[in-house]
């Protein structure tokens, strides 16, 4: 009985020994190798992500970049997109001031900003800029009525505010161009239009664009006959990373010549 029990034992044994030779060479019994297979399937795993480009952007800017429920839409978002598409990317579109997203392009936070961005000899040392994509008209807002702002000439010796880093906020801080009483900064153009209906500004120097989109949420406001200036505005890159510039100058030479720049403004101003 006891000479039976070692044959048994000795012959689980030896199937255990098989069992674990056949996991170890990666095979199945079946003459099949599952360790390819099992590599294959991780090779393969797809999440459905794609690799993300970011932009930096502040949305009070209409019909640039401007919030619609709570997602960012614009001229600018319909460009940044594009670019994504083109390059096989996700946007993510990143929102902060001004200033904070010319800050972060040249920290590397962002990939690059769309936001109405105008190109002058300083941002130009830090920063590199795409080609223009838009022609920017510079104009003036103020109250109805009001006698001491009457035209785009009276601006000496007032308090103006502009929106904190953008090109009007240059212009107007230059004694060349206008002896301001005093140059008041603001992070959003709301925030400016309450000022200028409270009395404690004289006007806003701003795009014609956003500008429209202030004097039509605003009874009172009114946009003074006559351009102050003209910019074009192009899309900020960290200051080197040419591969990159390449791809969005590609792109938006493209949609200039399809004449999806002039579709993309069409669809954010004839709301």
């Amino acid at each position: 009985m006891k000479k039976i029990l070692s044959i048994i034992f000795i012959m689980v044994m030896a199937i255990s020994l098989v069992a674990c030779g056949t996991k170890k060479d990666g095979t199945n019994g079946k003459g099949k190798d599952t360790t390819a297979e099992k590599e294959n399937t991780e090779g393969n795993t797809s999440t459905g992500t794609k690799e993300k480009l970011i932009v930096g952007t502040e949305p009070g800017f209409a019909p640039y970049e401007y919030m619609e429920g709570d997602k960012v839409v614009g001229i600018d978002m319909d460009i940044a997109k594009a670019i994504a598409d083109a390059m096989g990317k996700e946007l993510e579109i990143k929102t902060m001031d001004f200033d904070g997203a010319l800050l972060a392009v040249q920290q590397g936070k962002v990939d690059f900003v769309a936001a109405g961005v105008s190109v002058d000899e300083d941002r130009l040392k830090v920063m590199d800029f795409s080609v223009d994509y838009v022609n920017s008209t510079e104009v003036v807002v103020t109250l109805k009525d009001n006698s001491k702002v009457a035209s785009v000439d009276d601006l000496n010796d007032k308090v103006i505010g502009v929106q904190q880093g953008n090109i009007a906020d240059i212009y107007v801080s230059n004694p060349e161009n206008i002896t301001a009483k005093e140059v008041k900064r603001y992070k959003k153009f709301a925030q400016a239009s309450e000022d200028l209906k409270n009395g404690k500004i004289d006007c806003i120097v701003m795009d014609l664009y956003p500008a429209e989109e202030l004097a039509a949420a605003n009874d009172n406001l009114v946009i003074l006959d006559g351009v102050l200036f003209e910019d074009k505005y192009a899309i900020a890159v960290k200051k080197g990373n040419q591969e990159l510039l390449d791809q969005i100058n590609e792109v938006i030479n493209q949609l200039i010549e399809d004449g999806k720049i002039e579709e993309f403004t069409a669809n954010h101003t004839a709301k």
